[in-house]
């Protein structure tokens, strides 16, 4: 995770337990839009990253990918640190659904955010990154 690009970009960190996952991103002027606060699409990273790892925790095997996403914008934050926390709330073979909250260094919740994934037929190898 650490060594994609784009995350060199948002510079995250991510904590992952079963059914469960943790991130930070530190807020930087380079992830505001015009009006000097985070973008919305930094708000879906955070947690659809979080939701994702939720769901794809559950598996050994098998690649994990997003089917849809919803997100929820509640409040506009400019400093400070992105926290979101996902969890799995339903799993069977093939789908997981994950809900996450978005929150800031208050505690005061920024976003909602809740997405199916569906497990794939690739599996998990070095070529698409899993060692």
């Amino acid at each position: 995770y650490a060594s994609g690009p784009i995350n060199g970009f948002y510079r995250p960190t991510l904590e992952v337990r079963e059914g469960a996952a943790k991130l930070v991103i530190p807020i930087r002027s380079e992830l505001h839009h015009a009006a000097n606060a985070v973008h919305g699409s930094v708000y879906f990273k955070a947690l659809d990253d979080t939701c994702w790892f939720a769901a794809a925790s559950l598996l050994e095997d098998a690649l994990v990918l997003t089917a849809s996403f919803n997100i929820h914008l509640l409040r506009p934050v400019s400093e400070g640190r992105l926290l979101a926390e996902g969890r799995v709330v339903h799993a069977s073979r093939r789908m997981f659904i994950a809900e996450a909250t978005l929150e800031n260094d208050q505690g005061q919740t920024l976003a909602r955010g809740s997405g199916s994934f569906m497990r794939t037929e690739t599996p998990l190898s070095p070529e698409i990154g899993y060692v």
